[in-house]
């Protein structure tokens, strides 16, 4: 990525992983998250259209949206569609599967589609706020996101997404409020909202906060790479590069290296950014375009410090 030049580039990870760029400034990835789509509780009484067959396979297609069984859920779907079977917890559970398929544009026509109904109401504004925001519409997702949390206050999925939009607009208040109503709602996945609450506080330099949330995130789903991914530019923020250099099994090691050099970059510790950088592209064993391009800008950073060194001193 690039900020009034060339930037510094982050190894690209799912979710909410901190992608940094020149001028000291982090930029806002995604509001999606592994696990985003992990279906909120409803407090709205499923609909009764249909009868308890059509019921009964609804809550069959919500099981394995759920378990991210997403062949699985869309199978069950088709069936209901060749069976005749219609209802509105249907359509919207249709919804939920086009966004876990990235398909967000159509999953904002069917959301739109059921949200007259009043037992749908509330999920299919958090479906629209959603899509939304994986969409960039970022002002459209702001108000439809409210209006789902009015609609149901325990649907986390709708805070925490809040929360990434109140990030974007540095509204840091709105956005701590949103994360701790997530964390609070029935059903939240809380190792995903740990995480972008955690990325929030990066955002704001709060390191030692930050950490606390990425460790606690890991500790509640050790399988949570944004997370992992997250805690280790944290330690390297703080200057704790050999700790956040440490790899185990399945680690791409170039990958990590790569990025505690951008954090060291970052900090202005020159040096060992280019000791990242290089080490980097030696664990590759390969061309590493991304560590070559950020050793140069490393290089570039470090005479602009020098130049600007000079001219403080030439005034004094």
């Amino acid at each position: 990525m690039t900020g009034g030049g060339r930037g510094l580039r982050e190894n690209p990870a799912m979710g909410r992983t901190a992608a940094i760029a020149l001028g000291l400034a982090l930029f806002l990835a995604s509001p999606c998250a592994a696990g985003i789509f992990s279906h909120s509780q409803s407090h709205a009484a499923p609909a009764a259209v249909g009868g308890a067959k059509t019921a009964a396979l609804a809550a069959q297609v919500r099981q394995a949206l759920d378990e991210r069984r997403y062949v699985d859920a869309g199978t069950l779907l088709d069936q209901a569609l060749a069976q005749g079977m219609k209802s509105p917890e249907l359509t919207t559970l249709t919804g939920e599967l086009l966004l876990a398929r990235n398909r967000y544009a159509d999953a904002l026509d069917v959301f739109r589609g059921v949200a007259a109904d009043p037992t749908q109401k509330a999920q299919a504004l958090e479906g629209e706020g959603l899509a939304l925001s994986l969409l960039s519409r970022s002002a459209e997702a702001l108000a439809q996101l409210k209006a789902a949390t009015e609609a149901d206050k325990g649907l986390w999925r709708a805070w925490n997404a809040l929360g990434s939009e109140y990030d974007q607009r540095r509204d840091w208040k709105n956005a701590e409020a949103a994360y701790g109503k997530a964390l609070a709602a029935p059903g939240v996945n809380t190792a995903v909202v740990l995480n972008n609450r955690g990325y929030s506080r990066l955002l704001q330099q709060q390191l030692k906060e930050a950490g606390a949330d990425f460790v606690a995130a890991l500790e509640k789903d050790p399988s949570l790479s944004q997370a992992r991914t997250n805690l280790r530019l944290t330690l390297a923020m703080e200057g704790h590069y050999a700790r956040a250099a440490m790899t185990g099994a399945g680690d791409d090691r170039a990958a990590v290296l790569n990025n505690v050099g951008v954090a060291a970059a970052m900090r202005g510790d020159f040096i060992e950014a280019d000791k990242m950088f290089n080490e980097a592209m030696a664990a590759k064993g390969q061309f590493y375009a991304r560590a070559s391009e950020n050793l140069q800008v490393s290089h570039d950073l470090a005479a602009r410090k020098d130049e600007t060194d000079k001219d403080i001193d030439a005034t004094h």
